[in-house]
This record gives structure tokens, sequence and C-alpha cells, in this order.
């Protein structure tokens, strides 16, 4: 007679550990989240007793002790401790500013007041670095004065934060300090929501409070002394505060941006060790002292990173005893927007006696000009005309319709957008009144002709009504290599990301395509106002030619005239002095 046996199977039993391995670790993290929380709680329990003590400390503290050892108003707190509490490590920030009350004028203002030390303010603030869950803590006070007010022998000292766009920056790091006075000031504090920091009834003194203003992932803006051997008048000295009287300064920071650097054949084989000189434009010191000037080179691959680049307008000169700089892609001077990733390509050949680089860029939108005979005649004479530039769309009024574009008045498709009110801008549909909230226009087909990379997407203008709400015009671009299937995609190569920054680089996977296409999408957030846009650029190279650039080298020394000519331009002539190894020139072309 056969026993049945009753049992699991290994299947059963590891279905069970899974289940099982499931739950324990659901209670497992259920108990770390609850422990953590915990943790937390009770640090922000002793860290706000910690302010606590804090401000009993100025609270028993005569009136003129109330500040902060070394800074304005100065006194017995001590800025920042490190303290451990019930084995917590905390750190205290302790600030301390007197504030100018407007009940009895305020200095500078109607009526001036004489004595704008009303009252001191009291911050603290606690942090715990090694707590996990803790968010700082911060507590505000009001210390006031028993007695009248006297007349200040002190001033004040405002500073202004601005961005790129002239906009307030808030929460800007401004550092103060005077190692002058008696006694000395160091000061670190942020600017408020109007981007301004003041400090009321600071010292008096020349040309001696030294200012710098940064902020995480910004550049940097700064005062030089006067007479420093690099810089001995600087456009922005030292600040000097008078009695009663008050100082004003600004300065503007914005995001940093960085520069990819290749040097290549014109072949587009990379060549090593490539120098030369940038400078950018903005000067802080007379007659021309340079905010940035710095000499480069490429690495043995042909590649150089330049990171923490202030938004400005850049030059470059040749440095190398082997190349001349034939082209760059983009042209050159190069404007970097705050914010933003820029490919710099420079097109090399090798070394021969003077060359001449010509850059030919249309006079209204700056872009490269593409198919632009340039002619030099002197000591001797050469022809050459421009290679790949941009393709353009300032205006619309053609329809739509068209799939493949040749005229580049027409588009493919729209919806709740206007073409014509007014001719030449693209805006939201006006229903009688007000605008509809979204809108798309879909542009033809370029075809380029050949096999390209297309670099960047450059649109104007690119500052619209604050009522419309950021990122009000966006774009998407897609392109093939046969004009067949349309995938619009933004910087990350995907759908859900858009070209909200004019001269932004496209998404690499539009290398090596003919066919190309936008999309805009326009928006607004108060159907009173809509954004509008006056023209649309695609700029692309094919292989290593240079866009809107011609060289000529091996040139005899002398005086040539230059000509240039491209239908639908007024043709440029000039005259030009060639004495260099190598230099360039810029030739605006002024359409019809």
């Amino acid at each position: 007679m056969r026993t049945r046996e009753n049992g699991f199977t290994l299947v059963e039993a590891l279905v069970g550990a899974s289940i099982f391995a499931i739950v324990v670790m659901a209670v497992y993290q259920s108990y770390a989240s609850l422990s953590v929380n915990i943790s937390a709680s009770r640090a922000r329990i002793v860290a706000t007793g910690l302010a606590n003590e804090q401000f009993e400390i100025a609270r028993n503290l005569p009136y003129v002790d109330v500040g902060v050892e070394g800074s304005v108003p100065t006194g017995k707190l001590v800025h920042v401790q490190n303290i451990i509490r019930d084995g917590i490590d905390f750190s205290l920030t302790t600030t301390v500013r007197n504030v100018d009350d407007p009940f009895d004028g305020t200095i500078g203002g109607s009526p001036n007041d004489s004595s704008p030390a009303d009252y001191k303010l009291v911050e603290v603030e606690v942090a715990c670095a090694l707590c996990k869950g803790f968010q700082p803590v911060k507590f505000t006070g009001r210390v006031s004065p028993k007695s009248l007010e006297t007349a200040s022998t002190n001033g004040a000292l405002f500073i202004q934060v601005f961005d790129a766009n002239g906009q307030p920056l808030s929460l800007a790091n401004v550092h103060i300090e005077n190692l002058t006075t008696s006694p000395t000031v160091i000061i670190d504090d942020t600017t408020n929501a109007q981007g301004l920091l003041q400090i009321v009834d600071i010292y008096p003194a020349s040309n001696s409070y030294e200012i710098s203003v940064s902020k995480s992932g910004f550049s940097t803006d700064r005062t030089y002394p006067v007479g420093a051997p690099s810089n001995p008048t600087p456009s922005k000295p030292h600040a000097t505060v008078a009695v009663q009287q008050v100082t004003q300064t600004s300065f503007s920071i914005d995001r940093t941006s960085n520069i990819s650097v290749r040097s290549l054949g014109e072949s587009c084989t990379p060549l090593g060790n490539f120098s030369f000189d940038m400078a950018g434009s903005k000067i802080i010191g007379l007659p021309n002292v340079l905010k940035y000037n710095a000499s480069h080179s490429t690495n043995g691959s042909g590649a150089l990173s330049l990171s923490s680049i202030e938004w400005d307008t850049y030059s470059f000169a040749n440095t190398s005893a082997s190349w001349d700089i034939v082209g760059t892609n983009p042209v050159t001077p190069l404007q970097i927007l705050p914010g933003s990733n820029v490919t710099l390509d420079f097109i090399l050949r090798p070394k021969s006696p003077n060359t001449l680089l010509v850059s030919v860029l249309d006079s209204s939108t700056g872009l490269p000009v593409s198919g632009a005979d340039v002619s030099i005649t002197g000591p001797t004479s050469a022809s050459l005309t421009t290679g790949v530039g941009s393709l353009t769309q300032t205006d619309w009024s053609g329809g739509s319709g068209q799939a493949t574009s040749t005229d580049l008045t027409m588009f493919e498709t729209s919806s709740n957008v206007s073409v014509n009110n007014p001719v030449g801008d693209i805006t939201l549909l006006d229903n009688g009144g007000t605008y509809s909230l979204s809108g798309t226009l879909t542009s033809s087909a370029f075809d380029v002709g050949a096999t390209s990379t297309f670099q960047e997407i450059i649109f104007n203008p690119t500052i619209q009504p604050p009522a419309v709400g950021p990122d009000s015009v966006k774009f998407q671009v897609a392109s093939n290599a046969d004009g067949g299937i349309w995938n619009f995609v933004g910087p990350d190569g995907t759908g859900n990301s858009y070209y909200t920054v004019s001269n932004f680089d496209l998404a690499s996977l539009h290398g090596d395509r003919r066919y190309v296409k936008y999309k805009a999408f326009l928006s607004t957030n108060d159907p009173n106002f809509t954004p509008n846009l006056s023209d649309t650029s695609l700029t692309f190279t094919g292989g290593c030619i240079p866009p809107g650039q011609v060289a000529f080298d091996s040139l005899p020394i002398g005086s040539y005239q230059v000509t240039v000519s491209k239908a639908g331009y007024t043709t440029y002539i000039d005259n030009i002095s060639v004495q260099n190894p190598w230099q360039s020139t810029v030739i605006s072309l002024v359409a019809n």
C-alpha cells in the first residue's frame, strides 16, 4: 500500500520566502523612517533651546554690546559657534543688524534721519549637518534701546545686487571687510527679496570697504583697491562711507557657463596643443583693464573644458606657432549667456605667412552669412565663398501648408497663433480682445542639401512681458537624413524637454542630418498679454567648413581692398591692411 507524503515544493518555498522578505523589509523601512523622524524631532527641540539661550544672552547684555564681534553693529556676540548638546553637533549663526525704522524718517530720505540706528534685529539660525531629516531652525527678535536717540557719527552702506537682465537677485552672498577701522569690520550676509543689503550705522572710512558678491553656481563681482599695480584706476573702487550719508553701490552676477573647446583640422581630425588667448569685454579699470584675459591651450587630444565662465562677449587671438585659425564655429567674438553650455570649434590649417580670416555676418541678426562672395585685391588677388551658415525665418506671412521649404516666409501648420498681427511676428491668436492661452507653429522642413550637423537654435526677442509667465516661448527641433519621420525633441534628446534659451546648443542627435524643422510653443498666464517671436534661426555646419567665414593665406604684406557681395545684401567694400602673421576681421552685411 502506497503512503502519500505532504510537503512544500521548491517553488512554493521560494514564493513564501519572498513574501516574508517583503513584509520584513516594509516593517524595517517603517521603523527606520519613524526612527529618523523621532531623531529629527529631538534635535529640533534641542536646537530651539539653543536659540533661546542665545536670545537670553542678547537680552541680558547692555544695548551697546548687542552686536557681533568684528561686525556692524559690533558687540560681544559670536557670529558662528559649534556647540555639542545632548551628543548632537550643532552650528549656531548669530546675525545682528541695525534697523532704520521709517517712523522718524530714513537716512538720506525725507525727512532725513540723522540717527538711523533705531533698533537692532537679532537673528539666530541653528543647523545640524549630521542630523537626518533636520531642517535648520531660524528665530528673529528685536532689541530696542532704553534711552533717546542722539545724532549718529556714522553712515550707511547700501548694496544692490542684480542679475544679467538687471533684475534684483535675492540670497546673494555679500562679504564686507575693512581692516582700517577700529574695531575692524568683517560682515558676511545675504541680500533680501529685493536684492538689497542695508548696513546702517557703519563707521566712516575712505576707499577702504572691500565688498565682494557671490552665490553658488554664479559669477562674482567685487570692488578693487585704488593704486594697485595691476589695476591702478579701478572702475569700482573700495567703497567710501561718510558721516550721516548713504553710500550706494551695485553689483551684477549671474549663473556661470561652460565652454567646450575643440581644435580640429579641416577634415575634422583633432589637433592637439593649440594655444590661444581669450579676452572678455567687461572693463574693471581704466583705461582698458579687462575682467577676463587669459591664455589657454587644448590638450593632446585637441580638447579643453572651460568652466565657471561669466556671461560676456569673448574674443580670441591665435598664439600657436604651428597652426592658423581658418574658421571658428560659432563665429567669434563669442557671446556667452548665463547658464549656457557652448561648444567652440577652432578649425586649423598649418601655419603660413600672413593669414587673413574674414567673418561675414548679417547686420540685423548677427548670424553668419553663407554663400557670400569675398574677394581681395592688392599685392595679390583672391576670391572665396563663405561656407554654410544659418537658416532664418523673420516673416511667416507666406502662410501654412508647405511641408518642405523653399520659401522662408511659409510654414507647415499652426494652431491658435497669428503670423500677421503685426506682420513679421508670431503671437498668440487675438480672440477679440483677449489672447488664446497657448498655441503652436510647426515650420516647414528645411533641406540644407548635404549631410550636416545642426548646432544652435536662436530666436528673438529673448525677453517677454512679465505677465505672460516664465518659458512663454519654447521650442523643440526634429531632424533626419531623408525627410521622412519627424521626432521633435528638446535639449535632453527627448520629447519631454524644450529649448527656452536662445543661442542654445541642440541635442547631439542632430548630427549627420540633412533635413530639419522646428516647433514653436507659445503660452501666457494672462489672456491680456501675449509673447511674440520676431525671428527664428537654426545654425549648422557641414563637416568642418566654418560658417560664414573664409581664410586667405600666404598674403604679401600690404593694403587690400575687400569686397563682399551676396544677393539680397548691399555690397560691402573697404580697405584692410595685412601686417601680421595672423589677423581677423568681421564684416557686417546690410540686407537690401
